[in-house]
């Protein structure tokens, strides 16, 4: 009876072991899962970007590096239109001064005319003279008015009617008739050009400040002078 009490106490120590054990074993597998989770976690608070995100980025800078050379080209356009709008305006300016000029000498017989050149007088006959002093009349196509209305009108031609752009236009006008004026000698373009600058300046202002006044009297433009400004606005 004894052995039987001694087998059963024996039975009863391993079976608690055995408990002690598996709980122990069972408690360093959940400490371990737990280092392990841990351990994710931790890991998982380091950021390291993507592929998709450092294509991404890449793309965005490309994209602004995009949008910074079209606007540096969409300026450079426009500083080009500016040059080639104030050289067209400048050249108008100069045809239509000398003309101006030579018929207002044809009309007075200019003694400066006749310096330059002796066969002028041979060439102008009584009809011519008689249809130029027509011309540079006060209500006549190379008037004062008239031409300074022309003028203008090329001006707004150029810029779409544009009045932001009367002073870059109005500095084109002063270097045709600079030019005009080289050209043609002498004390430079005579009487009735200068009045003609005058009024122009007077008229640009006027077109910028928004202050012309609506004439029924249309400047008509003469054949050459549609084309030159048909030409420019094609070119634009």
């Amino acid at each position: 009876m004894s052995a039987i009490n001694g087998i059963s106490g024996a039975s009863e120590y391993l079976t608690g072991v055995s408990k002690a054990t598996e709980k122990k074993t069972t408690d360093a597998v959940k400490t371990d899962s737990r280092s392990e989770v841990k351990k994710t976690d931790d890991t998982a608070v380091v950021y390291t970007p993507s592929e998709e995100a450092k294509e991404a980025a890449s793309t965005g800078d490309t994209t602004n590096t995009k949008k910074s050379t079209d606007r540096t080209a969409i300026i450079e356009m426009l500083k080009s239109d500016a040059e080639q709008r104030k050289k067209q305006m400048e050249s108008l300016v100069q045809s239509v001064l000398l003309k101006q000029g030579k018929t207002y000498d044809a009309a007075t017989s200019n003694m400066w005319q006749i310096i330059k050149d002796p066969e002028f007088l041979r060439n102008v006959d009584a009809d011519t003279v008689a249809q130029a002093k027509k011309d540079i009349a006060d209500d006549g196509y190379w008037g004062v008015e008239k031409t300074s209305d022309r003028i203008l009108q090329f001006a707004k031609a150029l810029s779409g009617d544009d009045s932001s752009k009367a002073d870059e236009l109005l500095e084109a006008f002063k270097k045709g008739y600079k030019a005009a004026g080289e050209e043609w000698g002498g004390d430079g373009l005579p009487d009735i050009s200068k009045r003609t600058y005058d009024a122009v300046v007077k008229k640009f202002d006027a077109w910028k400040n928004g202050t012309e006044e609506t004439t029924t009297d249309d400047a008509t433009t003469s054949t050459d002078e549609k084309v030159a400004v048909s030409k420019t606005s094609d070119d634009k």
